[in-house]
């Protein structure tokens, strides 16, 4: 494993921001960390990373202890803390030459090139940091996380505040660097999760409420699901209450409607079974998946 987190447990005065905790996250994986704020995202990532210490259980990085090998585990991680601490009057190049000299890069020209070409900000590099744009202020960002060619990146909030199409690019990024790395991120924006992850880990209050692949929480998370229908002919909704297996009908058209049920494969056999009896043509029939934010509102709501 290349990250293992156990017991972990961290307290805030009266409040305990991490509650026991454990998990952990394969070499290859990019597994979203999610969590409303204040549930113990940032605390979890900080002590992974060696900058807070926990007050209980461990985190280990590629096998080692981080409270116990600090400086070792720190140089197989590469940190976009939220915050991402840059210094504005440094060129690009410039600066990456200095996080380079701080992890005893040997051959800090090819490495600093090689994470400019990885994020792509070769345009832009020979400017000063504060002259750039947010999306490539977090480029610089994570070139300086990955410039030592850490095993672990660990990403927090690394789409924060960027526009749409910057938010693509720094996700094809994270993508490329899943490849052959371990990625843990957090976001607020459940769609960036949804198009990176195969996994989700949800921490609410300091506690795991969720952790498994994003197909397995959007199947055991459904109540009702919806299937989309779309009819070439104009047809009589009598014929769609007559199916068992529907809860409830909202007509978009006379030949387009939304089904609420509990059993969508079975709704859409019945679908195809009345098209033909009906002599009827179906220009579109598919089912809507319970998505990652109606996954994440029910597990984190007040109620919970």
């Amino acid at each position: 494993m290349s990250i293992t987190v156990t017991n972990l447990t961290k307290t805030y005065g009266a409040q305990k921001a991490v509650n026991n905790i454990s998990f952990s996250v394969n070499k290859g994986e990019i597994v979203g960390f999610l969590g409303p704020n204040g549930a113990g995202k940032s605390t979890t990532m900080k002590i992974i990373t060696g900058y807070i210490e926990a007050d209980g259980g461990t985190a280990a990085v590629c096998g080692e202890t981080v409270s116990s090998n600090s400086l070792n585990t720190k140089k197989k991680i590469g940190y976009l803390p939220e915050a991402n601490p840059l210094y504005f009057d440094m060129y690009v190049r410039e600066y990456l030459e200095f996080v380079a000299g701080v992890h005893g890069i040997q051959q800090k020209k090819e490495k600093i090139e090689s994470a400019i070409e990885t994020v792509k900000l070769k345009l832009e590099a020979n400017k000063k940091i504060g002259q750039l744009s947010k999306g490539y202020k977090q480029r610089v960002g994570i070139a300086a996380a990955l410039i030592h060619d850490p095993e672990v990146l660990i990403l927090d909030e690394p789409t924060s505040g960027l526009d749409p199409n910057q938010i693509i690019e720094i996700r094809e990024v994270i993508k490329h660097l899943g490849k052959n790395k371990t990625v843990l991120f957090s976001s607020h924006i459940l769609q960036e999760v949804e198009a990176i992850c195969d996994r989700v880990i949800i921490i609410n209050r300091g506690n795991i409420v969720a952790d498994d692949l994003l197909s397995n929480l959007q199947k055991a998370n459904v109540t009702q699901q919806q299937v989309n229908v779309e009819f070439k002919e104009q047809i009589n909704i009598d014929d769609l209450q007559s199916l068992p297996e529907i809860i409830s009908i909202n007509q978009m058209s006379a030949s387009h409607f939304q089904l609420s049920t509990n059993n969508p494969e079975l709704v859409r056999k019945q679908l195809l079974e009345l098209s033909l009896k009906n002599n009827l043509n179906i220009v579109s029939l598919q089912s809507e998946s319970n998505s990652l934010e109606d996954i994440f509102r029910n597990l984190t709501s007040a109620n919970n």
